[in-house]
């Protein structure tokens, strides 16, 4: 019985033997009543019993923080919420949509503009812990590793720790990683390399790094159009140019006007005071008289 529904006899006050006597007098000659105990709804047939843990402290919080029957949810809000972080810093050159089958998976592409990777296009995969925000930093992964000092020449994997050492939570969030990714292709860091062979050319042989920066980014563009490693319909695919197709889109996005703008040149050319001059009331105009 829960005990919140229900008091325990024993923290019942001992009743003295006058009060014993007249209470048992009164339940002689009176009906007997219903219990005063207040009773939760029976257990409906089909319900499934609740397991006990077998610990109370591993089971009231989860490693996340909070109670463990909540952390799914939890966890669904905190990227949800990474989301839409993302979409609000509108990080130049890069794009991610999570994925179908998991939230802990994002599909991204960076686009270089300038630079020493110039006019690369490098998709990538990042994977978020499945207890985030209270675990390491998400990995980041290339779909094609970019010779770069900080990127791993074998498994294409990105030297995020590098940035975020032990991540924080409410204070590190993924469209920092993402910015990050971006910033490492414009200002080139070789200490501590995770190819050590691009931070020597880079030290020593300038000439020959780029041409190898050259030839990578050449290898990660004629494998654009292939199909993602990972199955999934979120996954960021490209096509080739095809005119019927595209020509029309690029042609509205040229186009589109934002809604910002068109609202501010709604307000500059309306040009109606709506309070009079010297007065302080609301909606007021001078009036004009009509003539007759």
């Amino acid at each position: 019985m829960n005990p919140f529904w229900s008091m325990s006899t024993g923290s019942v006050r001992k009743r003295s033997d006058t009060e014993e006597k007249a209470l048992s007098g009164e339940l002689r000659t009176s009906p007997l009543r219903a219990s005063a105990k207040k009773q939760l709804p029976s257990i409906p047939k089909n319900a499934v019993p609740i397991t006990k843990p077998a610990s109370p402290a591993t089971s009231s919080q989860s490693t996340n923080g909070t109670h463990a029957s909540y952390g799914p949810f939890y966890l669904e809000y905190s990227l949800l919420a990474e989301f839409t972080l993302v979409v609000k810093q509108k990080l130049p050159g890069v794009y991610v949509q999570p994925s179908y089958r998991s939230a802990l998976m994002w599909f991204g592409v960076i686009f270089i503009r300038h630079g020493l990777y110039q006019d690369g296009v490098f998709k990538f995969t990042v994977y978020i812990p499945d207890n985030y925000p209270d675990g390491d930093c998400p990995r980041l992964v290339f779909d094609l590793p970019v010779f770069h000092p900080l990127v791993d020449p074998l498994s294409g994997e990105l030297d995020v720790k590098r940035a975020f050492a032990k991540w924080r939570r409410n204070h590190n969030h993924i469209w920092q990683v993402l910015m990050y990714a971006r910033r490492v292709f414009y200002k080139i860091d070789t200490t501590s390399p995770l190819n050590p062979e691009a931070a020597v050319l880079y030290e020593k042989d300038v000439q020959l790094f780029k041409s190898k920066v050259v030839d990578s980014v050449k290898l990660c563009s004629s494998h654009l159009f292939d199909q993602p490693k990972i199955e999934d319909p979120y996954a960021i695919i490209f096509s080739p140019w095809n005119p019927a197709i595209h020509d029309e889109a690029r042609e509205k996005m040229l186009t589109q006007k934002k809604p910002e703008d068109q609202h501010c040149k709604s307000m500059h050319v309306s040009g109606l005071s709506w309070v009079k001059p010297g007065s302080v009331q609301p909606f007021s105009k001078e009036e004009k008289t009509m003539p007759t």
